[in-house]
């Protein structure tokens, strides 16, 4: 197919690390060791405080949603980039980009959401202790998720279809391990500002909302922990929301620098290796954090869950 003598893409290339032959093979087993523990820490995660009445919580049902978020994250991204370290066609059709680039936006969209709620759940334990069942009973904890993740497939809907409308000609390699906006805009032809503007408007609105919610629920919680007249008081609280803390530092430190600059700022080997936290790093992180900030709990529903399991497998 012929336009303008440009060549008319049906397909992109994934260029990754394909410069670099050398470090495939190593790449290969961390990314795969990555994935697995990824999932095995997130699927453990989620199937605890699912099977454990005690984690039937509003925390530990936003971690849940979580968890399954993390799983269905890394599962968009990472076995493409493994097949393509180990095989030689490193391509992508550009429905599979497309598509690839949606669910990777609704469900880094979904996580900005549910982080948000889930520090807005730290300051009512916190700020509100004995009226926090009323607060986050079931139905708001419920429609609040429902939110997040409608959220998410919106904000996906409309970056997907401001970049999605443009022409892709001329050259179809893509320099990143996945379809991800700045360098996919990079590959569309004629003027692509006006694309830009939206992309960056849209995305700071709904990166905006979610983080206002966030430094304005630990402003709360920060004023009434100073307010505590006990040390251990203080310390207590602080603990409950330090692993969140981390994750959030983690999730929107390289999420804003990737998605609220202008495309002119495009750096390929730095988006590259920013690309990294949230697809990886972040998702086989979170389980461990959450896990060793919730120690004994975790290991209290993982011992409840074995006993259980034993004592059915016995009785049969």
């Amino acid at each position: 197919m012929e336009r303008n003598n440009q060549t008319v893409i049906t397909e992109f290339v994934l260029l990754g690390v394909s410069g670099l032959p050398e470090l495939q093979a190593l790449l290969f087993l961390v990314f795969l060791m990555s994935y697995i523990t990824a999932l095995t820490g997130n699927l453990l995660i989620f199937t605890l405080t699912l099977a454990d009445s005690a984690l039937h919580t509003p925390m530990y049902f936003f971690l849940r949603n979580l968890s399954f978020l993390e799983i269905s994250y890394t599962s968009v991204t990472l076995p493409k980039m493994l097949a393509n370290l180990i095989l030689e066609d490193k391509t992508i059709s550009f429905t599979g980009c497309a598509t690839q680039m949606y669910f990777l936006l609704f469900l880094g969209g979904t996580e900005c959401f549910l982080l948000g709620v889930m520090a807005y759940d730290r300051y009512a334990a916190i700020c509100h202790p004995l009226h926090y069942t009323c607060i986050m009973n079931n139905t708001r904890c419920t429609v609040m998720a429902a939110v997040s993740w409608l959220s998410g497939i919106f904000m996906s809907f409309v970056h997907i279809s401001v970049i999605f409308i443009l022409p892709f000609s001329g050259s179809h390699e893509i320099n990143h391990f996945f379809c991800d906006i700045p360098p996919v805009l990079k590959r569309a032809c004629g003027d692509t500002f006006l694309n830009e503007i939206v992309v960056f408007v849209s995305a700071l609105i709904f990166i905006t909302f979610s983080f206002v919610l966030i430094l304005v629920s630990y402003l709360l919680i920060i004023i009434a922990i100073m307010n505590m007249p006990s040390a251990e008081g203080r310390q207590k609280a602080f603990s409950t929301c330090s692993s969140h803390l981390v994750v959030v530092t983690l999730f929107y430190g390289a999420g804003i620098v990737m998605y609220l600059r202008p495309n002119s700022a495009y750096a390929p080997d730095m988006d590259k290796l920013l690309s990294l936290f949230y697809t990886i790093i972040t998702p086989m992180l979170n389980p461990i954090i959450y896990s060793l900030r919730n120690r004994e709990e975790v290991k209290g529903a993982l011992r409840r869950v074995i006993a259980r399991m034993c004592f059915l497998n016995s009785g049969r």
